[in-house]
Formats: C-alpha cells, structure tokens, sequence
C-alpha cells in the first residue's frame, strides 16, 4: 500500500552542482545512452542522490530501473557488454563493466510483496512511487535522473534542510519489513543530524515498541551498522539512546550495561576519535560480559581481543614513570606486539592520558638476546628455548631496558633452572 503523504508531482528541481556533474565519467555516459537507446528508464538512487543534494561527492553510485533483469541481460548480450556479480540476480541487480573498466549495479524497481523482519519477497514493477515507498528512510527514498532531475516523493528534501531523519510513511511499518532498519535509523542520524538528542519522540516510540525484532537479525549484520553508529557523530549520545529505548540486550550487551561508564568516557574522551570497541567496551564490566557480546556480534579476533584489553586495563596505572606499565605489557604480552601497541593507545585515549603522544612516538628497544646466544649457554633450541626467551625478555622490561646481552645472559641459569623446577612438579 502506498503511503498517503506521497508528493504528487515528485520532479523537484534540476541539479547542475559541480558534485553532479562530477559523476560522469565515459563509462557512465555511455550506460546511459544506451538504456536511452533501448528505451529503459535509469536513475540514480538512494544515498547518492541524499549525498549531492548535500553537497557531497557520492562515493558510490546504486542505480535503478525499468528495465526487467532479463530486459537487462538480452541488451548487455546483444551489445557485448560483460556482466559480473550474478549472484545479485535474484534481487534484480545487474552489475555490467562498461569499456572493461567501470562497474555499475542497476536494480530493477521492486514492490515488496512479503516481508519477514529479514528478508523481503519482491515483485519487479516500472512505478517509480512503488519502489519509492518500500525504502527505509525518506532522504534514502530519492531518485536522480540523468539529466539533473530530482525525483522526491516523500518530501526526503525537506528532511535533509532539517536535518531530520524519518522513516517512509508509518515507522513501525517500515520497521517490521526489516528489524535492521531500528540500526540504520541511528547510523543515518549520526550522519545527518545537527543536534544529539532532536529525535522525533513517535519514531523513538515506533523503535521501542519493535526492539524485539532485532532477536532475528543475524550478529554479523547488526555489528556492521553498529559499528558505523560507534564511529560516527554523536556516538555516545545515540547509545545512551539506543539503551534507553531497550536495544541493548537484543545486541548482546548485558541487561545492565554501565552506562554511568560510557557518559564518564564520552565526557572524557569522546573527541579522540576512539575505536568502536573501545567506546562499546565501557558498557561492559568484565571480560565474560565481553565473551558475550562477542557470541552475538561475531566479532573479528582484533575486535574481541581489543575489548578483553580495554576492560582488563582501563584502571589507571599509578607509576613514577607512568608509561612504563605499557610498554612492559608490550614485551611480557603473547599478543601480537604491533596489536598490543594499538591496544594501549585506545586505553590511553580512554583514560585521556596527557602521555598519550609520547607513547605513539616511543618505539620498543630491540631486545639485545638473540637464539644463537642461548645455544652458547646450552639451552635446547624449540619451545624451552622460547620460554627462557620469554623470562629474559621481563628481566629487561623490568629493568627499564636498560640491560645488554651480557648483563641478560648472565640470568640464564637461574632461569633454566627454574623453568626445569616447574616441569619436574607439573610431572608428579
């Protein structure tokens, strides 16, 4: 059914702007002379369309059409045109490579007949208002003709001069179609609005009364729009929001999340530019409340690995040279070095250290101990040699890095020793 609110005459404006024309390249202009040719109807669609009536050069251009994905196919063919990607056929998209250098995806304009939260059963059709109507947001909902011609038929214009983010027609609709679209509410408000907190109060309602559909949505999904809201403007606001309307325990945060932690960390720190995971990580308090979140989101090893760091820690580290804890992490950690390095620099820009910049510019010593050294004193080469390796390595961070091979070695007994103390009692 189509909204009531739609614009009845939906051509705007023309757009002549540098970022327009910027978009034309000799691949571009021959695909549309050739849908011209074949008497097809092609637009430009969705964030592109939002990005340059921004005044923003679009990084991608998405297509739409009248053209039938078997409409499509036959004039690619009959013009020798090589298609890609037909994995996106059966949503309607073909993705042809003009002059062998330049892709374009091009959908065919679509009705959703049948919608499951996730995913939608679709039926091809030539109204531009249908396919219009089916979209999530109004400022994504817009069409660009080739010609400069701005096709809006749910006022999406008027929202981007108000900076205001609105779901197509009723949002709890829009919303059931697909549950995902509550995140992508949050990541367009990042991007478009002035103020943090000048929600429209119906759709904050529309989203609270729907958070349940996220339970549907796979973790992988919902930490690609999640991660855009935590690396966008005013991402600790929108996640005092986002717990507030009752999202979190559906994204795997804990029904208690800290958020007395996040405001503290966003008053703090929230204009160093912090990692997603760091900014998520103050909701969490220990390091199984991680493991969880990371069952739901199926984090990246880094990501996962970055957020036990953070929480273990992110408690100041009192010392009379205070970047010495950090950089003795880096030589006792198993982790990998060039990670840990990183790692301490978000805890750091967590804490808002004043030494932050001197630990970028610090560079870890070369350790002086080489494996060859070790065989002069006798250590077995293999996993034993690695675990003296490894005490030599505290005894010199220990020691501010101060000591040289020679001072090292002269450990080396004590440690083999040690080290052979502890596999005999692990044996018995």
């Amino acid at each position: 059914m189509v909204e009531k609110n739609a614009r009845i005459n939906p051509m705007i404006m023309k757009l002549d702007t540098p970022e327009y024309k910027s978009i034309f390249s000799d691949e571009l202009t021959s695909l549309v002379s050739l849908f011209k040719e074949y008497g097809y109807e092609l637009r430009v669609a969705g964030g592109a369309v939002r990005d340059l009536l921004m005044g923003k050069k679009p990084k991608d251009l998405d297509f739409a059409t009248t053209a039938t994905p078997d409409q499509m196919k036959e004039m690619f063919t009959s013009e020798n045109i090589r298609m890609i990607n037909t994995k996106g056929e059966k949503h309607g998209t073909i993705t042809p490579r003009i002059n062998d250098k330049e892709n374009f995806e091009i959908t065919t304009l679509r009705v959703d007949l049948v919608t499951d939260g996730r995913h939608a059963e679709v039926q091809f059709t030539t109204d531009w208002l249908l396919d219009a109507n089916r979209r999530d947001l109004t400022i994504n909902s817009m069409f660009l003709g080739l010609d400069g011609s701005v096709y809006d038929y749910f006022y999406g214009y008027e929202d981007i001069q108000k900076r205001r983010v609105a779901f197509v027609g009723d949002a709890s609709t829009r919303i059931q179609e697909d549950y995902l679209r509550i995140l992508r509410y949050f990541r367009f408000y990042g991007r478009i609005a002035k103020e943090p907190n000048a929600h429209q109060s119906d759709t904050l309602n529309a989203i609270r009364n729907n958070v349940q559909g996220l339970e549907q949505i796979s973790g992988e999904r919902i930490w690609v729009e999640l991660k855009q809201i935590l690396e966008g403007n005013f991402a600790g606001d929108l996640m005092f929001t986002i717990i507030d309307v009752g999202i979190g325990p559906y994204i795997g945060l804990p029904n208690n999340p800290d958020v007395e932690e996040l405001k503290n960390l966003w008053h703090r720190s929230g204009m160093k530019k912090l990692h997603a995971m760091t900014l998520l990580s103050s909701l969490l308090k220990t390091q199984e409340e991680v493991l969880a979140l990371n069952s739901r989101l199926k984090l990246s090893t880094y990501e996962r690995d970055l957020a036990l760091f953070v929480v273990e820690h992110r408690q100041p580290k009192i010392h009379s040279k205070p970047l010495f804890p950090y950089q003795q992490l880096m030589v006792k950690t198993k982790n990998k070095i060039s990670h840990v390095s990183e790692w301490i620099i978000e805890v750091l820009k967590y804490n808002n250290s004043p030494y932050l910049e001197e630990f970028q510019n610090w560079k870890l010593p070369k350790f002086p101990v080489t494996g060859n050294m070790l065989k002069e004193k006798g250590v077995d080469s293999g996993r034993f040699m690695g675990l003296v390796m490894n005490e030599l390595r505290i005894v010199w961070a220990e020691d501010n890095f101060n000591p040289d091979a020679e001072d090292l070695l002269k450990n080396v007994p004590k440690i083999v020793c040690t080290l052979q103390e502890k596999r005999k009692s692990s044996r018995k």
